[in-house]
């Protein structure tokens, strides 16, 4: 049984800072990515950003130059440092992990992340 569980995310003023970070437990073998997805009201679920087992990273472009994802592959935890916050990324922040074999996604419960102007 794979667990995802979040941390982080609240209130926070436009400009402000936030840290998310995702712990990941269970039976994990292969993994492919971890990353963040977010989804606000009326919207579909997007990517943030991912970041794979050897390092590389990927960006949604309109987080690009804001946020940082990072990881720690022996606590099987990944971060996003979120800088320079604006109303636009108030949303539910999912962290996710994908596995190699199986090819498998596992999703956290979320956590919200609300900026106001």
């Amino acid at each position: 049984q794979v667990q995802l569980v979040e941390s982080g995310g609240g209130l926070v003023q436009a400009g402000g800072s936030l840290s998310l970070s995702c712990a990941a437990s269970g039976s994990i073998f292969s993994i492919n990515t971890m990353g963040w997805y977010r989804q606000a009201p009326g919207k579909q679920r997007e990517l943030v950003a991912a970041i794979t087992s050897s390092g590389g990273t990927n960006y949604a472009d309109s987080v690009k130059g804001r946020f940082t994802i990072s990881k720690d592959n022996a606590k099987k935890t990944v971060y996003l440092q979120m800088n320079s916050l604006k109303p636009e990324d108030t949303a539910v922040y999912y962290c996710n992990l994908n596995l190699i074999n199986p090819n498998v996604n596992y999703w956290g419960r979320g956590t919200q992340v609300t900026v106001s102007s």
